[in-house]
């Protein structure tokens, strides 16, 4: 099936925003993994994004699938049969244990629903005014830089971490943000790169040298937040709760566990890793998008100096903001965050007629999937109108958040926050583009511009 939509601004189809140059040879074990290291996104065929399976073998045998009942069969079907595969839970679990992003089961299984009500829209929402003071913040940095260009990567990673860790640790002055944020940026770039022992399939238990190496910095990051966790359990919950005081008191509703420090603490690292670098990057993509297509930044902005006027957004604007929202959609598919998705088979299998082997690992590249030229209709094309008819897009091509029983639990948290900081700066800020400066897509453990996302700012 083919999702047609009308072109609905000039601008749009004049070129194309900067992609990932995919492989149009076959690569050999080595090249394999120099382009791996490089760039996890550098091994996907060309042909992924015009066929709905690719299969090879490269140590291991390997399968990328782009066909949404395929994926649907993954991901909610038979959920069980395909665990996150060996080299994520190497890359990952260093960092975040056996927490929910890791774990399998029924380990998992307790911690989600342990979890799931500090996630649900009433809570999600209370949370808004963390996100709207972080907006105001990073729109009085942006307007304070002056006209000159403003790294605007940089600035969404501290504003994201500032909600972050405002909502995971709020009046806690004990809580060393700076060496959580430097832990988790050393661990990124010392230990998140594919490894040998990786791409030739070696057991999960055989220690990677270079992540044995970030070892220190994550001592310390677990440490900083054991002792926030401990001291808030002493202290309890003070006025509106935030997220550790909402996981402190959840609880297994089936078997009444709750969290120990350990399993706390490896949580809320999964969620200040995951959610503030995964919103930090689509903000950083919508607003390099906004600036390559000025008049779908002038729409967006027309709606959010309508519904705004001087003040920054809340959660309560959301919903009046959809030209916005149609962005952030629009940015999470061409740039998804988790950009490829890893799963070892555990059971021998059938996936859009090709034969899967226990063992085998089958991949679902994100970025090739919202690319594929079966799905999309000029699907390299910043087109945020896609997305008038939510409905209208088959739900497995469209995957920015996972889906099944798996998906992200914070992805609601995710989308409030990044519509709030867009319409805050959009509002006030005319963005454009800083000629030579265009950010290079490269994906290690998540879709990063590399070079960062220069722009101008012009205070409207």
């Amino acid at each position: 099936m083919t999702i047609r939509y009308p072109l609905t601004t000039p601008d749009a189809a004049a070129d194309l925003p900067v992609r990932v140059p995919l492989v149009t040879e076959p690569l050999g074990l080595l090249a394999s993994l120099r382009a791996a290291r490089a760039n996890i996104l550098s091994i996907i065929p060309q042909i992924a994004v015009t066929q709905p399976m690719v299969s090879g073998k490269t140590g291991i045998r390997w399968h990328m699938v782009m066909d949404p009942p395929a994926i649907r069969r993954m991901l909610l079907e038979r959920l069980e049969d395909y665990p996150k595969s060996g080299v994520t839970k190497n890359l990952l679990r260093p960092a975040i244990g056996e927490s929910l992003f890791i774990a399998e089961g029924a380990h998992w299984r307790w911690q989600r629903r342990a979890a799931a009500p500090a996630f649900s829209h009433r809570n999600v929402a209370a949370l808004g005014p963390y996100m709207t003071r972080a907006a105001e913040a990073s729109a009085e940095r942006v307007a304070a830089a002056g006209p000159r260009a403003v790294n605007m990567f940089d600035e969404m990673v501290r504003a994201t971490f500032d909600v972050i860790s405002d909502v995971t640790f709020s009046g806690d002055e004990g809580f060393d943000r700076a060496a959580v944020h430097r832990a988790v940026d050393a661990y990124v770039a010392e230990a998140g790169r594919v490894s040998l022992f990786d791409m030739l399939g070696f057991p999960e238990w055989m220690p990677r040298p270079a992540r044995m190496m970030s070892g220190r910095a994550l001592r310390e990051m677990k440490t900083v937040a054991d002792h926030a966790i401990d001291a808030r359990r002493r202290r309890g919950a003070e006025g509106v709760p935030d997220l550790l005081d909402l996981l402190l008191a959840g609880e297994d509703p089936e078997t009444r566990r709750q969290m120990n420090t350990g399993e706390l603490r490896d949580n809320l690292l999964t969620f200040i890793v995951a959610g503030h670098e995964t919103t930090a990057l689509t903000l950083s993509w919508a607003l390099y998008l906004c600036a390559f297509a000025p008049a779908e930044q002038e729409n967006a902005a027309e709606e959010a100096r309508r519904v705004l006027g001087n003040r920054a957004a809340t959660a309560d604007d959301v919903s009046a903001l959809p030209r916005v929202r149609r962005i952030v959609d629009e940015t999470l598919r061409l740039y998804p965050p988790a950009a490829l998705v890893s799963r070892t088979a555990r059971a021998a299998d059938e996936l859009g007629g090709r034969e899967i082997r226990p063992g085998d690992t089958v991949m679902i590249p994100i970025y090739a999937l919202h690319r594929n030229r079966l799905l999309w209709e000029d699907p390299d094309a910043f087109r945020p109108a896609r997305f008038r008819d939510p409905k209208a897009i088959d739900r497995y091509a469209y995957l920015p958040f996972g889906d099944g029983p798996r998906i992200c639990i914070g992805a609601s948290f995710a989308v409030q926050e990044a519509v709030i900081i867009l319409a805050t700066l959009l509002a006030r800020f005319r963005f454009r583009k800083v000629p030579g400066r265009e950010p290079k897509p490269v994906m290690i453990i998540t879709l990063r511009p590399e070079g960062g996302v220069w722009l101008e700012a012009e205070a409207r």
